[in-house]
C-alpha cells in the first residue's frame, strides 16, 4: 500500500472533529501553546535588550568605579576610544521644610544622554539641567510634594525643580534603587558635600565609539592596561545585565515548565492514542483480514495521529502567539518588551519540535502493539490485552534522544535542563514502578467480603485496567499541587515572617565616623532606647586569592569564574571589626583578639571559600582607591543573610583599613512608640551628606516585587496542572469503553445505580489514598530543591496549607472519578452487549 492510498484510507476514517483524539489535541495545546508563549516572549525581550543596548547602557562601553573618578591616564585611555560623558551615582537625602525622602542621584555632564532622548512630562527633550536645576522622578515629586519652579535642598545644595522627567533613557541599565532618581549636574555631588574621601558614591564613565568599534576587545584592553583599577565594565551587548540575567534565568525556569507540562501531556497522549485504537480495533482486524499487511496499519494510523499531532501543536503555537502580547502588557514597565504579535520564528519551531517529538515517543508504544499482533487477537483484546511489543522502544529511544538533544542545546544553562530531564525520567520510571506494584499488590491481597470492595480491588489489577495510566496522572497531579504550596509557603515563611521582624527600620549611609556619639544622643533624644550599630563602610575589589607565593590573579580569570564566586566579581562592600559580627558564626580559625596590632588579618564567608578553594592560612590581596593591601586569612565565618543587617563577605583586623579614607554606616532599631518621622528629619537635617534610607517602603516594594514573581511562577506552574487535570479527564475517558462493557454486565447481574457509583468512588480513592504518601514525598523533595538551590531561602512551609491542598487534590480525583461514572449510567444494556 502506497502512502496516498494510506493517507485517502486515514483521511475518511478521521473524523473532522478529531473524535476519539481529542485528548492528544488537548494535551499538546497545552505543552505547545506554553513553550511558545514562552520562547516568543523571551526572543522579544532578548531581542529588545540587544537592538536597544545602546540606549539602555547610555553607551557603548561603561566604566563603573567606586569612591572615586577615573584618573588622568585611565580617562586618556577612555578619551582614545570615543567620546567621554562623566557622571556620578550616590544614594542621598533630598529634603524640604516639611518633607524628607531618600532618592538615588544621578549627577550627568552636557554630554549626556550619549543615546536616547531624555524628556520631560510635556515632551520636552532635555540633556543635563542648567544650572540650579534638577530634574525629579514623579515618585521624588510626590514624596517631597513639589512640583516645577519649587525648591528643596540635596546635601547642602539647594536646587529648584526644573521640570519631572518622563522618559529617561538609561533607566533599565542603572539596575535596583531604593529611592526614586533626581538629576543633577556632575558639579552638584561636590558642593553639596557628598563625595568628599570615604564617601560612598559610584562614578559611571560612558563612551560614545568613534566608529562601529568592539567592544569586547576594549574590555579586554582597559582590563590589560589597569588590571588592579577595579573596573566594573558593561558592554552595549548587555546594556542591562540585570534585566538579561533575569529574562535569561526566567526564561529557563518556564522553558522548564513547558518541558514538564509536555512530559505530563505526553501521558495523556499515550492513553488517548490507546483508547482512539482500542476503539478502531475492529477496523483494524478487518484490514488485516482483508490483506493489509502490519506496514500498512502503521502508515494509515500513523498518518492519522500525526495529524492530529500537528493540528494540536500549530493551535497550540498559534494560541501561545496570541498570548504573548498580554504577557507583555504585565511586564511593561519591568523589562523591554515591544507591544502587538511578535514573531520568533526559531522558538516557534522548537516548540513544534516539542510536541511532535513527544507525540512520537507516547504514541509509538499502543501503534505498535495494534500494528503487530494477528486479527483475531485484537479481536479478543478486550477480554485478553495485547502484550507489549519490544519494536517500540526503537521510536521511542529516537524520540527520547532527539528531545533530550534539543533541550541541551537550546539550553542557557545545561546541566539544569540534563538535571531536570533526568529527574522527569526518574519520577516516570518510578511511577511506573509504584503502577506495578499497586497491581501486583492488589492482585494477591486477600478478597474483602464486601462485594464493591472486592469489584474495586479486582478493577486495579483486572485485564485492560488503566492502573498504570492513572498513577502516573495522579502522581504527577498531586505532587504539582504539594510542590505549589510548599514553595509558595516557604517563600511566604521566609519573607513575610522573618524578614520584617529582623530588620531595622533606617539604614544610614556615609556616616561621618567623628561624629558617632553625637550620631547616638541625636536618635537617643528623638527615639529614647532606640538601638543603633555602627560598621566602618568601604569598597574594594579581590584582586588575587591563595596560598602566598602560589596566589591566583582575578584578572587572569577573565568571565570564567568559579561558581559561586560573585563576590570576585568588581568591588564589593568591605568592613573591619575588634569582635565577631551578629549573626555571623566562626566555623574555622580563630577571630583576632581586641586592639590587634599585628599582621594584617581577614575572615571570609565560608561560602566564598569553597566556592574558590580558600583555606585558613592563605592570603587575599584587595584593591581599595586604587592601593593593593595583603591579609592573611584568620577564619572562616557562616554568615545569616536572612538578618537584614550588615553582612560583609570580607572583614579584617581592624589595622588592616582603618588609615582609608572611609565614613561609617549605620542601622538603627526603634521602638514600637518612637516618632519615626521626626527622627528622619532631625537626621538630614544634622547630617545632610548621609543618605537615610527607611527599610519599611524597601520591604513593601520587596513584597510585592516577590508576589509578582510568585504570582508568575503559579501562573507558569498552573499550565503543568492544567495538562495533569486534562491527563486525569483522559485517562478517566479513555477507560469508558472498558468500563462501560463491565458497568452493563453489573447492571444484567442486578448491580444498581448506587452500586456503581460507589463501586468507582472506592477504585478511585483507594488509588488516591495509595498516592497521596508517594505524592507528598516527591512533591516536597522538588519543592526543598526549589526553595533552597534555586532561590536559597529557608525550608519553611506550611504544613496545614501543604496537607490542605493535597486534600483539596484528592477531593478533586474523586469528583473527577464520580463524575466520569455518570454517562456509564445511561449505558443500555442490549445495545452495548449487540456492539461487543
Amino acid at each position: 500500500m502506497s502512502w496516498s492510498t494510506a493517507w485517502a484510507i486515514a483521511r475518511r476514517d478521521l473524523n473532522a472533529r478529531f473524535r476519539g483524539l481529542r485528548l492528544l489535541l488537548v494535551c499538546l495545546f497545552l505543552g505547545t501553546g506554553a513553550l511558545a508563549a514562552i520562547g516568543t516572549l523571551t526572543s522579544t525581550i532578548e531581542r529588545e535588550l540587544s537592538d536597544r543596548g545602546r540606549e539602555f547602557l547610555g553607551a557603548d562601553l561603561q566604566v563603573e568605579l567606586w569612591q572615586r573618578g577615573p584618573n588622568p591616564a585611565e580617562l586618556a585611555a577612555l578619551d582614545a576610544l570615543g567620546t567621554v560623558s562623566l557622571g556620578t551615582r550616590m544614594q542621598a537625602m533630598a529634603t524640604t521644610d516639611t518633607a524628607a525622602a531618600p532618592i538615588e542621584l544621578k549627577a550627568v555632564d552636557d554630554r549626556w544622554p550619549l543615546y536616547g532622548k531624555a524628556t520631560l512630562a510635556g515632551g520636552k527633550v532635555v540633556g543635563a539641567p542648567p544650572q540650579g536645576q534638577a530634574w525629579l522622578a514623579q515618585g521624588a515629586a510626590d514624596r517631597l510634594d513639589v512640583g516645577p519652579g519649587d525648591s528643596f535642598s540635596v546635601g547642602t545644595a539647594r536646587l529648584t525643580v526644573g521640570g519631572i522627567i518622563d522618559n529617561e533613557p538609561d533607566r533599565l541599565g542603572e539596575g535596583f534603587q531604593l529611592g526614586p532618581t533626581v538629576i543633577v549636574r556632575s558639579e552638584v555631588p561636590a558642593a553639596a558635600g557628598l563625595t568628599a574621601p570615604g564617601a560612598m558614591y559610584q562614578s559611571k564613565t560612558n563612551v560614545a565609539f568613534d566608529g562601529p568599534g568592539d567592544p569586547a576587545a576594549a574590555e579586554t584592553a582597559l582590563k590589560a592596561a589597569f588590571p588592579n583599577a577595579g573596573f566594573e565594565i558593561n558592554t552595549r551587548e548587555r546594556g542591562a545585565p540585570g534585566a538579561d540575567r533575569f529574562v535569561g534565568r526566567m526564561g529557563e525556569f518556564l522553558t522548564l515548565v513547558g518541558l514538564a507540562a509536555l512530559v505530563i501531556a505526553g501521558i495523556g497522549i499515550g492513553g488517548g492514542v490507546s483508547s482512539y485504537l482500542d476503539a478502531r480495533r475492529q477496523s483494524i482486524a478487518t484490514l488485516k483480514v482483508l490483506g493489509a499487511t502490519s506496514h500498512d496499519i502503521a502508515r494509515i494510523y500513523m498518518l492519522e495521529i500525526g495529524a492530529a499531532a500537528l493540528a494540536g501543536s500549530l493551535a497550540g503555537i498559534a494560541a501561545g502567539v496570541a498570548l504573548t502580547p498580554l504577557l507583555a502588557r504585565a511586564l511593561e514597565g519591568l523589562l523591554p518588551v515591544g507591544s502587538g504579535i511578535v514573531f520568533a520564528p526559531f522558538s516557534l519551531l522548537t516548540a513544534l519540535a516539542y510536541g511532535l517529538l513527544v507525540a512520537l515517543v507516547f504514541a509509538a508504544p499502543p501503534l505498535m502493539r495494534a500494528r503487530r499482533f494477528p486479527a483475531m487477537a485484537l479481536m479478543r483484546e478486550r477480554v485478553s490485552p495485547l502484550a507489549g511489543d519490544r519494536a517500540a522502544l526503537v521510536p521511542v529511544i529516537i524520540g527520547l534522544a532527539a528531545i533530550v538533544a534539543l533541550a541541551l542545546a537550546t539550553a542557557r544553562q545545561p546541566l539544569l535542563t540534563a538535571g531536570f530531564l533526568a529527574g522527569a525520567g526518574a519520577t516516570l520510571a518510578l511511577l511506573a514502578g509504584i503502577g506495578w506494584a499497586i497491581r501486583r499488590g492488589a492482585a494477591r491481597m486477600p478478597r474483602p467480603r464486601d462485594p464493591l470492595l472486592r469489584a474495586a480491588l479486582a478493577n486495579l489489577h483486572r485485564p485492560g485496567a488503566a492502573t498504570g495510566t492513572l498513577v502516573t496522572a495522579l502522581g504527577f497531579g498531586l505532587s504539582a499541587f504539594v510542590l505549589l504550596a510548599a514553595v509558595q509557603t516557604s517563600i511566604d515563611g521566609t519573607i513575610a515572617r522573618r524578614v520584617p521582624a529582623q530588620a531595622p527600620d533606617y539604614f544610614v549611609l556615609d556616616l561621618p565616623k567623628d561624629r558617632v556619639a553625637e550620631f547616638g544622643a541625636l536618635v537617643e533624644t528623638a527615639a529614647p532606647g532606640a538601638n543603633v550599630r555602627t560598621v566602618p563602610a568601604l569598597r574594594g575589589a579581590i584582586l588575587a586569592y591563595g596560598p602566598r607565593g602560589a596566589m591566583t590573579r582575578v584578572a587572569d580569570l577573565g568571565d570564567d569564574l568559579p561558581e559561586g564566586a560573585w563576590a570576585l566579581r568588581g568591588e564589593r562592600g568591605l568592613t573591619y571589626a575588634d569582635s565577631v559580627p551578629p549573626g555571623n558564626t566562626v566555623v574555622d580559625g580563630a577571630w583576632w583578639p581586641a586592639h590587634y596590632t599585628g599582621e594584617p588579618l581577614v575572615s571570609v564567608d565560608e561560602d566564598l571559600a569553597n566556592a574558590i578553594g580558600l583555606s585558613v592560612g592563605d592570603y587575599l590581596t584587595i584593591g581599595v582607591l586604587g592601593v593593593e593591601r595583603q591579609a592573611r586569612i584568620a577564619s572562616l565565618r557562616r554568615i545569616d543573610w536572612q538578618t537584614m543587617g550588615f553582612n560583609y563577605v570580607l572583614v579584617f583586623s581592624p589595622n588592616t583599613l582603618r588609615d582609608a579614607p572611609h565614613n561609617l554606616a549605620a542601622t538603627v532599631d526603634l521602638g514600637e512608640s518612637a516618632a519615626r518621622g521626626s527622627l528622619l528629619r532631625a537626621l538630614v537635617s544634622t547630617f545632610p551628606s548621609a543618605s537615610v534610607i527607611e527599610i519599611g517602603p524597601v520591604l513593601v516594594q520587596a513584597r510585592q516585587l516577590l508576589g509578582q514573581v510568585g504570582l508568575a511562577t503559579l501562573a507558569a506552574a498552573s499550565v503543568a496542572v492544567l495538562a495533569g487535570l486534562a491527563v486525569l479527564l483522559g485517562a478517566i475517558a479513555a477507560a469508558r469503553a472498558q468500563r462501560t462493557y463491565d458497568t452493563v454486565i453489573l447492571r444484567v447481574l442486578g448491580a444498581s445505580r448506587r452500586q456503581v457509583l460507589l463501586l468507582a468512588l472506592a477504585e478511585y480513592a483507594a488509588l488516591a489514598a495509595m498516592l497521596a504518601v508517594v505524592a507528598l514525598g516527591i512533591g516536597l523533595v522538588a519543592a526543598w530543591a526549589v526553595v533552597t538551590q534555586m532561590f536559597e531561602f529557608d525550608w519553611l512551609p506550611s504544613w496545614p496549607a501543604v496537607l490542605g491542598v493535597l486534600g483539596a487534590g484528592l477531593a478533586l480525583v474523586v469528583v473527577f472519578a464520580v463524575a466520569g461514572a455518570l454517562p456509564l449510567l445511561r449505558a443500555k444494556p442490549a445495545q452495548a452487549l449487540r456492539a461487543l
